[in-house]
Parts: C-alpha cells; structure tokens; sequence
C-alpha cells in the first residue's frame, strides 16, 4: 500500500482535513488582557489562506492561577465571543481550528497572574519567585471539572479540535515527572499514579464532547532533563491513552518550558534577545552561568523527535502527529512511509505562512527558516510572536 498524499485530504477523529498538515501551537502575543484581538484573528488567518489543514490557537487556560502569564485567556464564558469570531474566521477558509486546552502548573507566573501556581509538588519559581504550592485533592477535583468545562466552551466556539496539554512541565505533566512529583499520596510514587491526572482529564473531557470534536494529547517523547519525563515513560502513557479510548491523535513533542526549553527547539539559543524581554532580577539571573545553562544550545536536525517518534508508532496504532523543525517536502513524505498520520510546523509557518501552498503546488521543496530561535522572545513584544530576520510582518504576505 502506498503512503498517504500528505497535502490530500484526510481525518482526524470526526473532523474532515483538507489535508495533513497542521499549525502546531506557538503562543501568538496576541491576547492582551486575555482577549481574542484582530491581531490575534490574523495570526491565524495567515496560515490558514497559506494552506494549513489545521491550525492550533495557543495556549487556552482552564484556569486563572493555570495561564503562563496575565494576558492568556482563560477558558470562561467571556472568551467566548471572541474564540467564536477566530472560529467563524478561520473556518471560512477552508482550514479547521484546534484550541490547546491547558494548565500551565509550575510553568505559570504566579505574580504576574495574582495567584500563585501550583504543581504536584511544592518548588521554588523561577518565573515568578515564589513559592509554587502543591496540588490538594479539591484542586485536582476542580481543575478537572474546569477541563470539561473549558472543552464544552469550545466546542459552542465551533472549535474543531482539543488538543490537551500534557507535555512540557505544565501542570499534568508536572505529576508525571518523577523529578516534579515527590507526593506520597496516589498521585505520586509508581508511574500509574503519576498517570492519574491525565488519564483522569482526557476522560471526562471525552465524556463531555463524545464524538462532536477530535481530542488529541500533546505528550513528551522525553523531557530532556534528570527527573523529567523519559521515552519509556512517555509511551506508558501514550498506551495508557489509547486503551482508554480518550483521544483521536497524539502529537509528540519533548522538552521542558520550566526545565530544558530549548530540548523542544534546538539550533540557537537567544540568550541576550530572552534576557531583555525580563524583569531585571531574572536578567540578572540569566547572565550567570546557571542561568546561561536554562537555555542550551542543541544542534538543529529537522525532525529532530524522529527517532523517539518512531518508537512510539511501534507502540500505538493511535493516529500520531509528528513535530520537531519539519519544513521540507520530502521530510514530510517520509513521515508518511513511516506511519506518521500528520504532520505540525512552527517556526517555519512563523516565517512564511504561506508555506503549505508552495510545497503543495511545487513552488518550494523546503522552507527557509534558519532556526535561529529569535522569534521565541518576540512573544512578549509588542507586535506579538513574529519572525524576527525578514523584514515587515509576516502576515503581510498572505
């Protein structure tokens, strides 16, 4: 049997794609005050006239103390005109719209929110200085109810597609760390307790929705730092998922936002570009070599996740969405061969939002983003996440 044409269409869950690509999700700088914006509107517009099958509007918070900083937007009944309005927009195109539905846990910025965050376990933040409280049992019970809740506000959004965060050290994957999680209690110790959160989540979410949507999960190939989350943990739990029929697709990243960012990024790390988008004391911080260490340089080999992944499509017969620098046509063909069901882009899609009809129609074969990491910091800039190298906005090209 040949491989799937990855730029035909194809399914995922109940959702009908134009085809097999997807928009991964890249925090946009769009949403001040937690607000859908018109910039944020066009953000994903861009991708979506650019040829995308999917595109993943991030990072949606179930809940105010879950939100990495002040202006992401939470999950409640005053979103909703706006995540309808970016809905409708995208839609119109042609492309379907994923809404990455998360608690940040020990990722969240404790002071810049007004609440402190929490984890599985009590630690110090580095974001914000303080102390990140652990877990209590009500909070786990209504962070829950606050998933199911944030589920059905999207689905009356018309959102298409839930992607439920479990990756990255934020909140759910915090308790699968064994590194994060030091509880003594049934969400801690042996691994099938540490897999009780996300488990206990990707269930009542499908519950809720049943088959109006596709759910899929973001889980790690591997964290990439000691007491992170390894390979062998991460399918456990990629299989746990599956016997529990809780989701359509996996799609596998790796890395830590709290521990090891650059582990998900690779090529260049933008020490001094992150540094001046800090508060002072964290700049500081930064400039010692502990802090210089934070963010790593890893050498940049497109689809970098490959060899984990692979492992993975040997461990599941879940639909599998591959990640990690993937720009280029035959890359993409490859993925197919393998097994591979999709396909995401970031950083390249940042660069040239058109990029999927050129490598559809054979206009390109590859992008040309050079993985400089330099738009990592232009989320907190003014003119939100952006490519930094070209010159002018890249959605005045679409």
């Amino acid at each position: 049997m040949s491989a799937p044409d990855v730029f035909a269409p194809a399914t995922l869950g109940p959702i009908a794609l134009r085809n097999r690509t997807v928009k991964a999700a890249t925090f946009e700088g769009a949403t001040p005050d937690g607000e859908v914006t018109d910039r944020l509107i066009d953000f994903h517009l861009a991708v979506a006239r650019g040829g995308v099958g999917l595109t993943t509007v991030a990072y949606l918070s179930v809940a105010p103390e879950g939100r990495t900083h002040r202006d992401v937007i939470v999950l409640e009944e005053r979103a909703l005109p706006g995540l309808t309005r970016l809905a409708d927009a995208v839609k119109a195109t042609g492309a379907r719209i994923a809404g990455q539905v998360g608690h940040a846990g020990p990722v969240a910025n404790g002071r810049s929110n007004g609440v402190h965050a929490l984890a599985a376990s009590r630690m110090p933040s580095p974001l914000s200085m303080q102390m990140v409280r652990s877990a209590s049992e009500a909070d786990l019970a209504r962070i829950t109810r606050a998933y199911v809740d944030g589920a059905r506000l999207l689905v009356r959004a018309g959102f298409d597609v839930l992607e439920l965060h479990m990756a990255h050290s934020y909140l759910i994957s915090s308790f699968l760390a064994p590194g994060l999680n030091r509880r003594k209690d049934a969400w801690g110790g042996p691994l099938e307790h540490r897999m009780r959160l996300a488990r206990q989540v990707a269930r009542a979410v499908r519950e809720e929705v049943g088959d109006e949507v596709a759910i899929t999960a973001k889980v790690s190939t591997g964290d990439g730092f000691k007491g992170g989350v390894t390979t062998d943990e991460g399918l456990a739990l990629a299989q746990a998922l599956e016997a529990d029929r809780s989701v359509d697709a996996l799609e596998l990243s790796g890395g830590s936002s709290l521990m090891n960012p650059m582990y998900l990024f690779r090529g260049e790390a933008p020490v001094k570009e992150f540094a001046a988008t800090m508060p002072w004391l964290v700049r500081t911080g930064m400039r010692t070599p502990v802090g210089r260490s934070f963010l790593r340089s890893y050498p940049f080999q497109e689809a970098y996740f490959w060899d984990r992944a692979v492992r993975f499509r040997e461990a599941v017969d879940l639909p599998l969405i591959l990640l990690g620098g993937i720009d280029r046509t035959d890359t993409m063909e490859r993925a197919m061969e393998a097994g591979f069901d999709l396909v995401a882009m970031g950083r390249a899609l940042l660069r040239e939002p058109d990029l999927v009809n050129r490598l559809a129609a054979g206009r390109a074969d590859a992008g040309v983003c050079v993985h400089c990491n330099r738009c990592m910091p232009t989320i907190y800039s003014e003119a939100g996440t952006h490519c930094p190298v070209i010159a002018g906005p890249t959605l005045a090209r679409i």
